[in-house]
């Protein structure tokens, strides 16, 4: 399984221009995008929910049911958690506080979290707020290590393990169990490039958005984006395991199991991966984000500093900035900007322009991973987001 995958199953296993109003309902889908739905769905997938926003307004397409026992459709602007496209907001606010003067991308952890990122060689005095956001700190991914061997992704302990709830500090300490990966270079860490996608860098930059602000990220999340973009769809949930409706059932198979399991109900992470939007919310976020409606140009243009990553993604030639990654389309000048993200029986793709014009989402209601038949859906989604992004279809 991918780097991004496999961290996102293990983390549930155990715990431009003026925007169209977010609130307007997205028109059925046109020709082009229900045939990349349809694409997705005859890969196996249970249920796909995608939606295209652009300045001239929004259109929709889905296709499958919603639950395997009623047969109702998706419906329409179905809630889903976004999984590690939360990071990308995470980032956000972090840069927001870089242009008020409150935090520099230099800064070290130990600055801000003194003694966290401490014992078997970690040390937050080499690791900077910069390394956090671009995954260049070397910092072992605590869900890999809390997973171990990964016998713990079975339908049973999923069960078991759905309500509970590991605080900040214990996926930090989970993290700090083993020795890093790497440490940044001395001489100038916050421009390390040796890159290793890590969710403890999220976690920790969680911890230090509350530090310099005195408020919990989520409160700083919905006060600096959901709010001022009117994105009354987008939520943190905190220690809720629900997700609210109307949502269409999430599905995993397991590795090694034949049946799918219905995995809606579970507690998600926390700056790395907790918050739950729709589709029309989350491209709306984009086009708000790339056209330049939440940071500042220098910020934004930190954020798209990049460098390249492997074994993330199906595609080739990522590369990874600050909680925002880039990837090439070929006859689209500009790529697409995207992040992603995966949870128990929710796969979020989407992406943008450079210029945040054109952006789209996609929420595909079934996880399968190890199954060769999972990579066939992924491959789908993202050509479903490179078409819809680059204008084609």
């Amino acid at each position: 399984m991918r780097r991004r995958a496999v961290a996102a199953l293990a983390a549930g296993a155990l715990m431009a221009g003026l925007l169209p109003s977010v609130a307007a309902a997205a028109q059925p889908g046109r020709d082009g995008l229900q045939g990349d739905v349809d694409a997705i769905r005859a890969t196996g997938a249970t249920g796909v929910l995608a939606e295209v926003r652009t300045a001239g307004g929004a259109h929709a397409a889905r296709a499958g049911v919603a639950d395997l026992r009623t047969g109702r459709p998706v419906p329409w602007n179905s809630y889903f958690r976004i999984g590690s496209d939360t990071k990308t907001y995470t980032s956000v606010v972090a840069l927001q506080l870089v242009s008020e003067g409150k935090l520099r991308l230099t800064d070290t952890v130990e600055k801000w979290l003194p003694g966290v990122v401490r014992g078997k060689g970690n040390d937050g005095r080499r690791i900077t707020v910069k390394n956090l956001l671009r995954h260049t700190s070397g910092l072992n991914d605590y869900v890999a290590v809390q997973l171990g061997d990964g016998g713990d992704l079975t339908p049973e302990k999923f069960r078991e393990n759905r309500f509970r709830v590991s605080t900040p500090q214990e996926k930090v300490a989970a993290a700090m169990s083993k020795p890093p990966l790497w440490v940044p270079d001395t001489s100038n860490p916050a421009e390390e490039t040796h890159w290793g996608y890590s969710n403890t860098n999220y976690v920790l930059a969680g911890l230090i958005i509350e530090k310099v602000t005195g408020h919990p990220w989520e409160q700083e999340v919905h006060d600096r984006i959901i709010e001022p973009l009117g994105l009354r769809h987008t939520i943190t949930p905190g220690t809720s395991a629900y997700v609210p409706q109307p949502s269409a059932t999430a599905y995993t198979r397991f590795p090694g199991h034949k049946e799918l399991v219905d995995t809606s109900v579970s507690v998600s992470g926390g700056s790395d991966g907790a918050i739950i939007s729709t589709p029309g919310d989350h491209t709306a976020f984009l086009r708000a984000l790339l056209g330049g409606r939440l940071l500042a140009p220098a910020q934004l243009a930190q954020m798209k500093q990049t460098v390249p990553v492997d074994d993330w993604i199906l595609a080739d030639g990522v590369r990874y900035g600050l909680g925002l990654a880039w990837r090439p389309v070929k006859g689209c000048a500009g790529g697409v900007w995207f992040h992603g993200g995966t949870f128990f029986g929710i796969i979020s793709e989407s992406g943008a322009s450079a210029d945040g014009r054109r952006a789209a989402s996609v929420a595909v209601s079934t996880f399968r991973p190890g199954d060769p038949a999972q990579d066939a859906q992924d491959r789908a989604s993202l050509r479903l987001v490179d078409r819809a992004v680059c204008g084609a279809g």
